[in-house]
């Protein structure tokens, strides 16, 4: 394995070994250039996106764009699950995003959730990067950082526009304390919002503990409760992440939400479905979104039809939609490829300009057809 200087693929004469002469096969008149295949790890990714909340989360916005303008395939995930490991599963996301993007792509992420009780992040995953004109795959990423990067990029979108019609929240509210939970206030707090009151739920005693270390010293600011009560904590924040490992609807009483929060309802699975019923609610992806036992799923399921849905993040941002200010609005966001993949090639992108991409030499062997 060897450093590359550069991001650019070489390009070198069909006759040469290394490239395919696939165009004198095809006619075309320029030759097709096999790029080289790069490893980046996640010590990497996270030192490309360090510090870089504000263009991560306009670059997640462009691609919701790409993708309500149809410049994007992003097809459905598929589900590897396990009959002797029933809560665990490993989930393929292809997708392919167009625009000054151009790459196509596979997330393959697990989620192994009695990894925390070892102390061991539930969710790992890479990323494949295939290039765009030979389908060739250019780059395998630690991708559990893209993931939790651009899941909490998309909170934080989120936040800021279906909130623009409402005063700013000043308390947030955390129901789940992990990784995800963590990577959002991350983004929350690099996007502007500062709050004066933070308070953090979890069923693990020791996760939140762990959670409001976490806080404390990143200099969250703000007063800061560990609320034993899901209750208290819904009923006091004005700004709700629910980030939970959760299967089921576990929150039930609409009347907990009587105030008209802001909820992003990264999980999916928290809010039984009378409560979405009762809210304004907006997905990333209405057919990604209504299924797999999601909680928009069970009150799709519950009224027999999709009316319950206010629209997609893309409508808002396109004026297509406009948000109340006067209900409790919810955003279900299911997880979108294409974000993943976005996110993936502005960290090759940025590994490549600082010359650091470690480049396997000779991964693909056989590059002659006929030898």
């Amino acid at each position: 394995m060897t450093t590359s200087p550069t991001a650019t693929p070489a390009t070198t004469p069909a006759a040469t070994p290394g490239v395919a002469p696939e165009s004198a096969q095809s006619g075309q008149s320029a030759p097709v250039t096999v790029p080289p295949f790069a490893v980046i790890s996640g010590a990497q990714v996270q030192r490309a996106l360090r510090g870089r909340e504000e263009r991560i989360v306009e670059l997640v916005e462009a691609t919701y764009r790409l993708h309500g303008a149809g410049d994007s395939v992003n097809p459905p995930s598929y589900f590897l699950r396990f009959p002797d490991r029933p809560t665990s599963r490993i989930i393929a996301l292809p997708a392919s995003v167009g625009g000054g993007v151009r790459v196509d792509g596979l997330k393959w992420i697990s989620s192994f959730p009695q990894n925390v009780a070892a102390g061991v992040p539930r969710a790992s995953a890479v990323l494949i990067l295939n290039d765009h004109d030979t389908g060739y795959p250019f780059a395998c990423l630690e991708s559990s950082i893209i993931s939790a990067t651009r899941t909490a990029a998309s909170a934080a979108l989120a936040a800021d526009r279906l909130g623009r019609g409402r005063p700013r929240p000043t308390r947030v509210g955390f129901f789940g304390t992990g990784l995800i939970a963590r990577y959002i206030h991350t983004f929350l707090a690099g996007t502007g919002f500062a709050f004066e009151h933070i308070g953090v739920h979890d069923t693990s005693p020791e996760s939140a503990a762990g959670f409001r270390t976490y806080l404390e010293q990143s200099g969250a600011g703000g007063v800061i409760t560990v609320h034993e009560s899901p209750e208290q904590l819904v009923r006091t924040c004005d700004l709700l992440v629910f980030a939970t490992v959760a299967g089921t609807p576990h929150v039930h009483d609409v009347s907990w939400f009587a105030h008209h929060p802001l909820v992003l309802h990264v999980s999916l699975r928290d809010l039984a479905p009378e409560i979405l019923l009762e809210s304004a609610n907006f997905v990333d992806d209405v057919e990604h979104c209504l299924k797999a036992e999601t909680s928009p799923h069970l009150a799709e399921r519950l009224t027999g039809g999709r009316d319950f849905l206010s629209g997609t993040l893309d409508d808002v941002l396109s004026g297509r939609t406009a948000v109340p200010a006067d209900r409790t609005v919810v955003f279900s966001p299911f997880g979108l490829g294409v974000l993943d993949l976005a996110v993936g090639k502005f960290v090759h992108d940025e590994v490549a300009r600082a010359g650091e991409l470690h480049v396997v030499e000779d991964f693909f062997h056989e590059l002659r057809r006929y030898g």
